[in-house]
């Protein structure tokens, strides 16, 4: 067996990784690099790696962008297998897909109209629509806990990974003349007792295991701080009468947040202010989650029983169209403003940033994690000029990061969870998803529990089994 790691090495953007077995050849994941535009263009426009026509099929992790958002591509440039993914993972992925590709052609059209000014050669997306269309006529849904037989050789089994609805870690038995081996890979992995979803699984012992370590050293607080924190930042907001900015993630990110601040009204520890939840593909999202529920965890199951609804509540309200999305400019504070994508790296938000960003009185709220050279780590490294649909903006806002909100394990939860395996079985471990700082520490704090063998891969990198 072989495993190439060609995307999310050293970096937490672009998930994939090529496994070779018994002539077969499959993907787990084919996410979108995100980060410096033009750099970001090339990586994902080139498979340079292999050639897609030769991959048999794709299990994917979840329904996040840079782990799917690259398979539209993929199908493109010849590829004609299954997408294995869970049943709430294919649905999410239908909505988000076609978000990509939409999202991609308006902003490709509104830099182009500065290119062209510019004389300087236009952009073309990565795919289209009807590259979307023939991707998800592509997608297997496939229950968790129920083993499938991919090939006479590879059996795979989905269990829950709680980082976002349909979320789910891979288990792998692969036979290669008559040697078993497990090997498993987590996408990435959630938390235990966050609202909404069931807790990460354990999965059976494995040989060897592609673990995510985006915040290998990193801790977050806990839940009671959590909500303390957003409420301090909401009462901030109404004393100034400011306006709230938060880039976020449509799928996950967005409906954790409706329910903490729900609970956060309910409570009293803040005033009510109006919620303008400003992405289409949030609106579609929430409408996912609200048909999944044996995703949910005990006390959201209870909470739709008593007829309640957790996503939606009195002055949220949720905008599709682009005029009403507009109208937000001229909406006064206090109030907030949700869009996408968590990155601020495409979509709404970057208007949204454009007209509030150098209006000191306003606040940025990030909540989730932003890669190297994305404008959201930019924001949150506060550098003074940033650049918006390539012109220069001040950074004069108040910028406030709540990592505690994110939806990736720390490295305790990590750590907890790598300590429920037989140490004594696992060959190794492979690292991906993270920055390299981060990744080091957490293999430091791996091997202070008994594990050896840990690999940080670099992108390219091949490894023989």
């Amino acid at each position: 067996m072989q495993i190439s790691f060609i995307g999310a090495a050293r970096t937490v953007t672009g998930s994939m990784h090529l496994i070779k077995a018994n002539g077969t050849s499959f993907l787990l994941d084919c996410g979108l690099y995100q980060g410096k535009r033009k750099l970001a263009y090339e990586i994902n426009k080139n498979f340079t790696a292999f050639d897609p026509a030769e991959i048999d099929f794709v299990i994917l992790s979840h329904a996040h962008i840079d782990h799917a958002g690259n398979l539209p591509n993929l199908v493109r440039s010849g590829f004609k297998g299954n997408i294995y993914s869970t049943f709430a993972t294919r649905d999410l992925a239908s909505v988000m897909l076609r978000d990509s590709a939409f999202i991609q052609q308006k902003d490709v059209e509104y830099v182009n109209k500065k290119r062209k000014k510019k004389g300087q050669n236009p952009f073309s997306p990565l795919y289209s629509m009807q590259d979307v269309e023939e991707t998800i006529a592509r997608f297997v849904g496939l229950n968790y806990h129920r083993e499938f037989q991919l090939t006479p050789e590879i059996k795979l089994t989905f269990f829950e990974a709680g980082h976002i609805l349909g979320s789910a870690i891979s288990f792998l038995t692969i036979n290669e003349n008559g040697r078993i081996t497990n090997l498993g890979f987590t996408g990435d992995l959630g938390r235990e007792n966050l609202p909404i979803l069931k807790d990460p699984e354990k999965i059976p012992d494995v040989d060897f295991f592609i673990s995510e370590a985006t915040y290998g050293g990193r801790f977050h607080d806990n839940a009671e701080e959590t909500e303390k924190k957003l409420a301090e930042v909401i009462n901030k907001a109404v004393s100034r009468k400011a306006k709230i900015i938060v880039p976020s993630f449509s799928v996950g990110r967005t409906q954790e947040m409706v329910y903490w601040l729900n609970n956060i009204f309910e409570k009293g520890m803040a005033e009510r202010i109006p919620i303008y939840v400003d992405s289409p593909l949030s609106v579609n999202a929430t409408d996912i989650f609200r048909m999944h529920s044996e995703c949910f965890d005990f006390d959201i199951s209870q909470y739709l029983i008593q007829n309640k609804d957790p996503f939606g509540f009195n002055k949220l309200t949720y905008i599709k169209d682009v005029e009403e999305s507009k109208a937000l400019n001229k909406v006064e504070g206090p109030c907030m403003i949700m869009a996408s994508s968590g990155m601020a790296e495409a979509g709404r938000i970057l208007h949204h940033l454009a007209n509030n960003i150098e209006n000191e009185n306003n606040i940025i709220l990030i909540v989730g994690y932003s890669a190297e050279n994305t404008l959201g780590r930019k924001i949150v490294e506060r550098e003074p000029v940033v650049k918006i649909f390539g012109e220069e903006y001040c950074l004069k806002a108040e910028v406030v990061v709540m990592n505690s909100l994110s939806a990736h394990a720390d490295s305790n939860e990590l750590l907890g969870y790598f300590n429920q395996f037989d140490k004594d079985r696992v060959q190794n471990i492979f690292l991906v998803h993270g920055d390299l700082d981060q990744q080091q520490k957490f293999c430091t704090r791996l091997r202070s529990i008994g594990y050896n063998n840990i690999t940080i891969p670099e992108k390219g990198d091949v490894f023989e089994i």
